[in-house]
């Protein structure tokens, strides 16, 4: 019998996921101490854990977009929707951890989302995703360079390992993936139908920030293909269609489907 997923959001604060639950076992990886709870639009990024709605960028400006850092509203009935300046963005919270997403803006608008899940994994724990798929490896510094999963450029992205002081992310062109962490599974598919779509991975063994570095790792699915809007070429980021909506699903499960 698979055992349900149980998620936990903070609407008033950003909107993040401050809970990811299945059995005993709580997936999202947590800062404590960040003083979040205090942040306005227009302030530096505050990495508190969870799941963040990174929307219209993940890098550039706004860091980790407009939504974080703003408060959103609830019905109560599990929508719950942002406001900001050139956009809404509604999610519905479905059975389990199925969450349907609305974003309404002008037409010809443009933009990236990511459900940034930085997640509590062991030194053991592997990322898996369709092996050869094309990937864009983001080193610690300069712009991204091609490769394709698993390896790119001699960097193994799917083996998470000790702290090495290394900190990189990669954009692949996937839909699907999954995390093996012993014998827990954790899988994230995105469906959305007309959009470019893909997952990110953020691989920080000790490597981020400069002063202070820590651990984390992220699995993000993306509508998009980059990191930064300011970057995305034409196929890289997603369009307002002339109905001013954009509609997508994203579904967790504590079982995978390895490709």
């Amino acid at each position: 019998m698979t055992v349900p997923l149980t998620v936990v959001t903070d609407p008033a604060h950003g909107g993040r996921w401050t809970s990811l639950r299945a059995g005993g076992r709580e997936w999202l990886w947590r800062r404590e101490g960040t003083a979040r709870e205090d942040v306005s639009p227009g302030d530096a990024f505050i990495d508190a854990g969870g799941l963040e709605e990174c929307v219209p960028t993940v890098r550039g400006t706004p860091d980790h977009g407009d939504a974080w850092s703003r408060p959103w509203t609830s019905d109560g009935k599990g929508t719950e929707s942002i406001d900001c300046e050139r956009f809404r963005l509604t999610r519905t919270m479905g059975a389990g951890a199925e969450v349907d997403y609305v974003l309404t803006a002008d037409p010809g608008f443009r933009f990236i989302w990511a459900a940034h899940a930085l997640l509590d994994l062991s030194r053991r724990a592997t990322v898996h995703m369709t092996e050869g798929a094309r990937t864009r490896l983001y080193p610690d510094a300069g712009p991204w360079v091609a490769g394709n999963w698993p390896v790119a450029h001699g960097v193994r992205l799917d083996r998470l390992g000790p702290d090495d002081g290394t900190a990189v992310g990669a954009v692949v062109d996937a839909s699907y993936c999954c995390v093996h962490d012993d014998a827990d599974r954790l899988a994230f598919a995105l469906e959305a139908d007309g959009q470019p779509v893909s997952i990110a991975l953020w691989r920080n063994l000790g490597g981020f920030p400069a002063e202070h570095p820590y651990r984390s790792t992220g699995v993000e699915p993306m509508i998009g293909r980059v990191f930064d809007l300011a970057e995305a070429g034409p196929d890289d980021a997603a369009r307002v269609p002339a109905s001013g909506e954009v509609r997508w699903r994203l579904t967790l499960t504590p079982d995978c489907t390895c490709p």
